[in-house]
C-alpha cells in the first residue's frame, strides 16, 4: 500500500445529469481562436485554409463547478469571461479519424474559460507561454456533464450574460474547426482518455468582469453555467 507525506487532493470531478456517479477529470484542453469574429476581435484572424487548430491546457485543479463564487484573482486588472461548449470524452482514442471521432464522445457541458487577459496579452506579444493568463485558480468553470454518447453537435445557440445583459451570442455552427475535426486533430498529438474535457472555443464579445458581477450562460439544449465574482482577497 502506497503511503504519502500528506493526503493527496481528491480527484476533480463533475456531476452527471441523471446519474449518481460523477465524471472524473483527467485533462483540460482549450481551443484557441475557434470563432472567426472572436479571432478578429483578438487581432489574430484565422485562415483555415493555411492554419491548423492550436490548444492550451489548464490544470485539472482549476476546475470549478457551475454556480460557485470566486474572488477576483490576484495579479490582474482585466479578468475576462469566455463562454464555451465543452466536449466530454468517454473513451480512449489515438490517431482517430474524423469519421470515427464521434465514438469518443461521452457528452457535453457548458463552460467558462476565465482569463487574466492583460497577462495573457503580455505573454502573447512577448512570445511567452500563456500560463499566468490562462491557468488561473478556479478559472475552468463547468456545468454538469450531459450524457450524449456518440452525438456530434453541429449547431446550437450559445450565449453569455453579465448581470442580465447579453455580452456574447452566437451559434456553435460558427466554429472554425468543428467537433469531429477537433477530436481527430487532438488525437494526433495525445492519447485521448476518458475524463478529458475539450473547451471548444469562445464567440466574440469577451470582456472584463468586476467584483459583484453575476455571469450566466447557456448552450441551447445542453446546459447552463453561472459564476459569481466576489472582491479580491
Amino acid at each position: 500500500m502506497t503511503t504519502y507525506l500528506w493526503n493527496p487532493p481528491p480527484v476533480p470531478s463533475l456531476a452527471v445529469r441523471g446519474k449518481d456517479e460523477r465524471y472524473p477529470i483527467h485533462r483540460l484542453f482549450f481551443v484557441g481562436r475557434n470563432y472567426h469574429a472572436h479571432a478578429v476581435e483578438m487581432g489574430r484572424p484565422v485562415d483555415k485554409t493555411v492554419e491548423v487548430p492550436f490548444y492550451f491546457t489548464k490544470s485539472p485543479q482549476t476546475l470549478l463547478p457551475s454556480g460557485q463564487t470566486i474572488a477576483y484573482p490576484p495579479g490582474t486588472r482585466n479578468f475576462h469571461y469566455e463562454m464555451e461548449l465543452v466536449v466530454a470524452i468517454g473513451k480512449a482514442g489515438f490517431r482517430v479519424s474524423e469519421a470515427d471521432a464521434h465514438t469518443l464522445i461521452y457528452g457535453y457541458a457548458a463552460g467558462l474559460d476565465m482569463t487574466r487577459r492583460d497577462l495573457q496579452l503580455v505573454a502573447r506579444d512577448k512570445g511567452r507561454p500563456w500560463d499566468l493568463g490562462k491557468d488561473v485558480e478556479h478559472s475552468s468553470v463547468c456545468s454538469e456533464i450531459v450524457p450524449m454518447p456518440h452525438v456530434v453537435i453541429d449547431s446550437g445557440d450559445i450565449a453569455l450574460s453579465v448581470n442580465g445583459q447579453v455580452k456574447q451570442h452566437s451559434n456553435v455552427n460558427k466554429l472554425i474547426w468543428n467537433i469531429r475535426e477537433l477530436i481527430a486533430d487532438l488525437s494526433q498529438y495525445y492519447h485521448l482518455q476518458a475524463g478529458d474535457l475539450i473547451y471548444t472555443g469562445t464567440p466574440e464579445g469577451v470582456g472584463p468582469v468586476v467584483a459583484g458581477d453575476h455571469l450566466s450562460g447557456h448552450v441551447a439544449n445542453i446546459a447552463e453555467v453561472s459564476l459569481h465574482i466576489a472582491a479580491a482577497e
